[in-house]
């Protein structure tokens, strides 16, 4: 696999601390389920995802920014169980490589499909409000972490459509945050049944300048058959750094 295509507030440092800002989103994989059993979370946090209140810092849902700790969606994705997803042990792996601390502004909301996402969308609207806010505090939006498609691929018309609707999800987000250059990072899908392998096909056709895509497939997947288990985001967390450090960093 590799490239294809304590909870106690933390104010920021200061301003000449140079702040690099990602972007969590898309739906339930990325707001994290790792650990997640009949709605309960076990509350296990691998090594990989510990807390490191003097680099790694999250805005949470009241534009506040305090130490980042899983589960980082908790306050976000309200609707369901949120556990361990890929955010923190990819904050941890590119840490020792970037100058700065690492600001994450998760967005993930799970059970959405692409055209929730859609400029003029609730959904849309509140990820750039917050990277724009992120960006506002000093910070440099470095790269986009996405990975949605599971909700579309049931339908047809939805998987085939969604090629032109991440491309054009793309364009949104960089016009709209004045960065027409903005990394993307997506995940190929690799659950989702019905017609996956249009949505993954679509994932990995999509060919614009700064958009690069890891692969899911063969990661594993809890009993539900849909959500990466903890190991499985820890391990997803190195593969979106080393994607970032090999084309962005």
């Amino acid at each position: 696999m590799g490239i294809s295509c304590s909870t106690q507030k933390n104010e920021q440092p200061a301003t000449t601390v140079k702040k690099q800002i990602f972007i969590l989103s898309g739906q339930s994989n990325m707001a994290g389920r790792g650990g997640v059993k009949n709605k309960k979370w076990d509350g296990v946090v691998p090594d990989d995802c510990k807390p490191d209140p003097s680099t790694i810092h999250r805005l949470n849902a009241s534009l506040i920014w305090e130490t980042a700790q899983e589960p980082l969606h908790a306050d976000i994705d309200t609707k369901k169980t949120c556990g361990v997803g890929p955010g923190m042990s990819f904050a941890n792996a590119v840490k020792d490589y970037i100058t700065g601390v690492i600001d994450l502004v998760p967005c993930a909301v799970g059970g959405t499909a692409i055209k929730e996402w859609a400029k003029g969308k609730r959904l849309y609207e509140g990820m750039v409000k917050r990277a724009k806010y992120a960006a506002g505090s000093g910070g440099e939006i470095k790269a986009l972490l996405w990975y949605q498609g599971e909700s579309d691929a049931p339908e047809i018309n939805a998987a085939k459509s969604y090629k032109t609707n991440m491309e054009t999800l793309i364009h949104n987000i960089r016009s709209d945050l004045g960065l027409p250059s903005l990394p993307i990072i997506q995940v190929a899908i690799a659950s989702g049944g019905g017609h996956m392998e249009v949505i993954r096909e679509a994932q990995k056709a999509i060919d614009l300048p700064n958009v690069v895509c890891v692969d899911a497939m063969g990661l594993e997947m809890k009993e539900d058959n849909l959500h990466l288990t903890t190991p499985a985001q820890v391990q997803l967390g190195h593969m979106l750094a080393d994607a970032y450090l090999a084309h962005f960093g």
